[in-house]
């Protein structure tokens, strides 16, 4: 049986939210201790605490939220690259050393690209920076049929950055976004990707259980 590795932050409520945003915490509402006859808990947070989707909706009003995420994009065959010695952009040659091949045709055969940046909240701390795609190599993808780009950095733009180029063109180019993946332990290559994110009416993110299966 083909082994399947989570690559989904844990979320609890040391988390690391992204500065200033909503982080995670769990209430007991019902308590079978305190008499009641189950367990409920009670659950605050933004949807981009931990691994998760981005939605059209989190960079353009009138774009599409959560519950319009196509879920063909977050299904099939995948591609882990580990682009741990790179600083801040990368650039198509990068990348193309990175994969050990051509990229094109590496993308076509498996579109969902998984960037392993080793910049991760699944260490418990917000990294101060992360190397993310060059807007030329991630326009280069997109031609190339690039249906999801991933990382397990919190963004797939630069920390600083305020008009989140490289979402917009993804989501532009009608691919999905998947961010803060917990790729610590597997190793580059290839894969099947299950990421399905929550059908949250119009919210700008949604929660993802993010799985890959060798072979």
């Amino acid at each position: 049986m083909a082994r399947l590795y989570d690559i989904s932050t844990t979320l609890h409520g040391d988390t690391p939210p992204w500065p200033g945003d909503t982080p995670f915490s769990c209430e007991w509402p019902w308590l079978i201790a305190n008499g009641a006859s189950v367990n409920v808990s009670s659950l605050t947070t933004s949807p981009h605490v931990g691994t998760h989707a981005d939605a059209p909706l989190h960079v353009r009003d009138g774009w599409p939220g959560a519950q319009e995420l196509q879920l063909e994009s977050f299904c099939g065959p995948a591609l882990v690259v580990d682009v741990t010695g790179e600083d801040d952009e990368i650039s198509l040659d990068a990348l193309r050393e990175a994969v050990g091949r051509e990229v094109e045709t590496a993308v076509r055969e498996r579109p969902r690209l998984l960037l392993r940046t080793g910049r991760t909240i699944a260490d418990g701390e917000f990294p101060d920076s992360w190397p993310v795609l060059t807007e030329p190599c991630a326009r280069a993808l997109l031609g190339f049929g690039l249906q999801l780009l991933g990382t397990d950095a919190p963004s797939v733009d630069l920390k600083e950055s305020r008009t989140l180029d490289v979402h917009v063109m993804v989501f532009s180019g009608n691919a999905a976004i998947l961010e803060n993946l917990d790729l610590r332990r597997v190793k580059p290559g290839e894969y099947e990707l299950m990421a399905f994110p929550l059908k949250l009416l119009g919210t700008d993110a949604a929660p993802v259980r993010a799985v890959l299966r060798e072979g």
